[in-house]
């Protein structure tokens, strides 16, 4: 599964931008692929305005944040991997969020191309019950408690 990070910060930013307040994002300059101005990073960490009027050409894709501001009168071209966005909130009153560090998760087809045939993979498992009718119990163990041990999902057609 792709991240939601970069999905939650553009519509975070628009959600922003309609309230007529200013964008700032905090970034983790210590990572790999950060492009910010050095000499204003303290504590491992910039805070960078994202108004309109504070950047040109801003592009926020599923990989990064880019564009092009002036710091100290000097232009720069900013690139900030969406892995070291740490926050974006509102100058004006704080309002935004912080983004926690997301767990690995497999592909979209669900299949760890690591993993070998037939290994039982943890999780929930779904399976399809085809000729059940709406309330009837398919197998012995619906009517009990249910048991301990990893969730099920079924599909009830």
């Amino acid at each position: 599964m792709q991240s939601s990070r970069p999905y939650i910060a553009r519509a975070l930013y628009e959600w922003l931008l309609d309230n007529e307040l200013t964008p700032y994002i905090v970034v983790d300059a210590e990572q790999e692929g950060v492009e910010v101005p050095r000499q204003f990073v303290q504590n491992g960490q910039i805070v960078l305005n994202l108004g309109v009027t504070a950047v040109r050409d801003l592009s926020m894709d599923n990989e990064a944040i880019s564009f092009s501001a002036r710091f100290g009168g000097q232009p720069m071209r900013v690139m900030v991997p969406t892995e070291a966005l740490i926050a974006l909130y509102a100058r004006e009153n704080g309002v935004g969020m912080v983004f926690g560090h997301e767990p690995v998760m497999p592909s979209a087809a669900g299949v760890d191309p690591d993993e070998e045939p037939g290994a039982e993979r943890s999780g929930p498992s779904l399976s399809s019950v085809e000729d059940a009718e709406p309330g009837e119990s398919t197998s012995e163990g619906d009517a009990e408690a249910p048991k301990k041990g990893r969730p099920s999902l079924r599909v009830v057609k």
